[in-house]
């Protein structure tokens, strides 16, 4: 790919199969999905200037500490203030990969922490392959109304073929749309991670959907 700044090398592995993946908005739910033992959680808080981000931070990485069994929270965006708390890894999108410049990639690198990359299609793979992450994360699978996305969904047909290309090659987590209903359609693909947003934190028993859920991917280990 042209026009990348230059790979520090591989970032570090991650589980093959981070199962299931709920994204949520605050540490109050991560605390919430420690209790009930979630292996991997994703802290999504996208304004750069919120007030307590450090706080949400580290209370996110305490609660993640928490979690006895395959432990991979991750932190969306903020990778300078997710190393200082000496987080498991971060998320990036492209745009986030793509605005950073050779020795931010480099200290991203040297931080030890997993990173995860956006992707929306076959270029943005190659582009996101250039960095050697930790996991791709594919999508959007079926429309979304929790995040404007420019592509139009991907669908299970394709998710299935990039199940065929990268589940080889780096952990696949599959995003967008995804909640209780559909999901026994995304698992048969045989993707081992779906990232999930209202399906958790619209739930009407938020312990009772976590499990359900979960009880998905079992069926299929």
């Amino acid at each position: 790919m042209l026009g990348q700044v230059p790979s520090p090398g591989h970032f570090p592995a991650c589980p093959a199969r981070l199962g299931l993946y709920p994204v949520l908005p605050d540490a109050d739910w991560c605390e919430r999905m420690a209790d009930l033992q979630v292996g991997t959680v994703q802290l999504r808080i996208k304004d750069p200037a919120h007030p307590g981000l450090r706080s949400e931070i580290a209370r996110t990485v305490a609660a993640g500490r928490r979690v006895t069994h395959d432990s991979a929270w991750f932190f969306n965006d903020h990778w300078r203030e997710a190393a200082q708390a000496d987080a498991y890894g971060v998320h990036l999108g492209q745009e986030d990969m793509a605005a950073l410049r050779a020795d931010e990639v480099a200290t991203l690198h040297a931080s030890g922490m997993r990173l995860g990359i956006s992707t929306h299609g076959y270029y943005e793979i190659l582009a996101a392959h250039h960095f050697r992450p930790s996991y791709l994360a594919v999508g959007a699978v079926f429309p979304t109304t929790t995040k404007v996305i420019a592509t139009a969904p991907q669908g299970l047909a394709k998710l299935a073929r990039y199940v065929k290309l990268i589940a080889p090659h780096y952990p696949l987590v599959a995003i967008g749309g995804i909640d209780a209903t559909n999901l026994p359609q995304v698992l048969e693909t045989g993707v081992g991670c779906t990232a999930v947003v209202r399906a958790v934190t619209e739930a009407a028993d938020v312990a009772a959907a976590v499990r359900s859920m979960q009880n998905e991917f079992a069926r299929r280990v």
